[in-house]
């Protein structure tokens, strides 16, 4: 019986999903609370293959199946209506939604190389500043210190595969470890240096094309993604006694093998496709080439379709030595900020003007989404000033020849990972993406909004004429973290919606919103609210905390209750939280988020009680 029919079967004898009240799973069982226990057949169930054995205790109906528990559950959670218990806010992805190809290909790009982007970009920024002051002779490239300083700045970039390895399994879900031991042996010692080696190498008599894989792109995303097939073919049948040990040996001894015969060499093939397919697009005319990435850049990331681009910038580094389309994109991101600081200086709205000084900073830093967002796009205009002398920019980059060395995000802290042949070109595209985005802001104009009138006492709020948004203050006291560093993957994925994480340093919780309670979880851990602008919010206490059934939480609100910004909806004690073994470090969520054009966040590394926390941009 397969790990799908055995899930249906278990929901079947169990009284159906209309007799479930909740199911989660542990390391070998699933965990039922059923509504009504006479209308299980246990008999039946112990009697079912798949099913070792089952359990009644404290309360729950336990259906003891073994190591292969968790993907039954995986099937029974697709295939029913019923609700993770550890989770009770997670939300089913829409299996109908139809994607297209395009729209797939993206999504699997974003997935895998978003989480990578902090590290690549430090990284880069670290080896172009390596690269500089060696080149100026500022540091003994024999000593020590260059030696160490080096190594960090070249890590990520030579042992890639491995950091690829990693978020490609969790696009594909499989086993991480095996992947990251696939990767391993694509980088290991040996094979690097067989690689120089004049001797011909085969594998069972069939010929084996090395190539030296560090810093490769598609090879090893090619490796996880069979391995996913292959892993789940050997699942299937492989019993669930020896399943956690012979599965990742039988992976390994056919992923990595057709890696090297394979995956390996096709993958190299289409890396060197794309770089040298730019390469000759590039070379047919740089300044055409420059003017349409620096003028189309910042609609490409608002379609979200920029992310097919990362893999060529790689593959251009890996393949090439360099590559040329990052300084172009800089000036993309230059002109944006100009144009923001166009708006700052002419608008006479202050609410505009303050949002434009603010956004103008961290566009010139690469943060461009609440400049697009909340000024220039919004306003119209400058966005196509913006675009326009972004692309200017771009061909005069273009047109000298600039390149660059490492990968790092557009923006000026990227300058020195541009340094060597170009450089001067780079310098004066960016001044006149920047400058001319002001002034054609300053000359043209744009349609500048009114200033809001103020409001009569009980007269209903009125929305801001230049950007309709919704402030949320924090519920919390405490440390901000963002919400990838979630240990619950439903809220670290973004899938509940947008939102910021708060290690909270006292157990008081307020409301962020004016607005309504719509949920009240009955163990207090968790908090829904509707605001009166709309905003659905979620404040999610710890993770797994439903498990304490209550304690340490003491409610102040119920359902239906209308509350204002600021007012005491919780108060819960962290210290015995922790003691029993769960995190107070608490999501607030925007589950909503799909509705509207973006949710920023604060920069700020701590927050008290209603400080600034989200804008919830419509």
């Amino acid at each position: 019986m397969s790990d799908k029919e055995l899930s249906k079967k278990i929901v079947t004898l169990v009284g159906g999903e209309e007799n479930v009240n909740s199911v989660f799973h542990c390391a070998t069982r699933l965990r039922f609370k059923l509504k009504d226990r006479t209308k299980a057949d246990k008999a039946a169930l112990e009697a079912t293959p798949g099913v070792i054995t089952v359990v009644e205790s404290s309360g729950q109906f336990q259906v003891v199946i073994g190591n292969n528990v968790g993907q039954v559950f995986e099937h029974m959670m697709a295939e029913t209506n019923l609700q993770d218990a550890d989770n009770p806010n997670a939300k089913k992805e829409a299996s109908s939604e139809k994607t297209n190809v395009l729209g797939k290909a993206v999504d699997i790009i974003s997935s895998i190389f978003s989480p990578l982007l902090g590290a690549l970009a430090g990284a880069g920024l670290l080896k172009g500043i390596m690269a500089l002051i060696s080149s100026l002779h500022w540091i003994d490239t024999a000593s020590g210190t260059y030696l160490i300083l080096n190594a960090a700045s070249d890590s990520v970039f030579y042992f890639l595969p491995i950091f690829l390895a990693i978020t490609s399994s969790r696009k594909f879900k499989t086993n991480a470890f095996v992947s990251v031991a696939v990767a391993g042996a694509l980088v290991y010692p040996d094979v690097i240096a067989a690689v120089d080696n004049p001797a011909k190498l085969a594998f069972l008599g069939i010929p084996i094309i090395l190539i030296k894989y560090s810093s490769s792109v598609i090879p090893i995303i090619l490796a996880v993604w069979v391995q996913s097939y292959v892993e789940r073919w050997f699942n299937s049948f492989v019993h669930q006694s020896v399943k956690n040990i012979i599965v990742p040996m039988l992976s390994l001894l056919v992923v990595v093998p057709l890696t090297f015969l394979a995956f390996g060499p096709v993958g190299n093939l289409i890396s060197q496709g794309l770089a040298n397919g730019f390469t000759w697009v590039y070379n047919l005319s740089p300044l055409i080439a420059g003017a349409v990435a620096g003028a189309f850049w910042q609609v490409f990331v608002i379609f979200g379709v920029h992310w097919g681009f990362v893999p060529i910038m790689l593959s251009n580094i890996s393949t090439l030595g360099y590559d040329t389309m990052l300084p172009m994109l800089t000036a993309a991101v230059l002109s944006q900020a100009g144009a923001t600081l166009g708006v700052f200086l002419k608008s006479r709205n202050t609410q505009m003007k303050a949002l434009a000084g603010s956004s103008t900073l961290a566009a010139v830093f690469g943060i461009t989404e609440p400049t697009i967002y909340g000024v220039t796009l919004k306003l119209k205009k400058p966005f196509i000033y913006a675009c326009i002398s972004g692309g200017i920019g771009g061909a005069i980059i273009a047109s000298g020849g600039a390149t660059a060395k490492s990968f790092s995000l557009p923006s000026l802290l990227a300058l020195p990972t541009y340094f060597g042949a170009g450089f001067l070109w780079v310098v004066i595209g960016l001044l006149v993406a920047f400058i001319l985005a002001v002034v054609l802001v300053m000359i043209l104009g744009f349609d500048d909004p009114k200033e809001e009138t103020a409001k009569t006492e009980g007269a209903p709020a009125k929305k801001e004429a230049a950007i309709e948004k919704e402030i949320l203050v924090s519920p919390l006291q405490g440390k901000v973290l963002p919400l990838e560093q979630s240990s619950d993957v439903a809220f670290a994925s973004g899938a509940m919606g947008k939102g910021i994480l708060i290690d909270p340093t006292e157990g008081v919780l307020t409301s962020p919103v004016n607005g309504t309670i719509t949920t009240v979880f009955p163990t207090g851990h968790a908090i829904g609210i509707t605001s009166n602008d709309g905003a659905e919010i979620l404040i999610h206490v710890g993770v797994n905390t439903v498990k304490l059934k209550g304690q340490f939480f003491d409610k102040r609100v119920k359902e239906g209750d209308v509350v204002k910004q600021g007012q005491l909806l919780l108060e819960f004690d962290i210290e015995q939280i922790k003691a029993a073994g769960y995190t107070t470090t608490t999501p607030i969520i925007v589950t909503n988020s799909a509705q509207y054009l973006d949710v920023l966040s604060t920069i700020e590394p701590e927050v008290k009680r209603e400080d600034y926390l989200l804008t919830v941009v419509v």
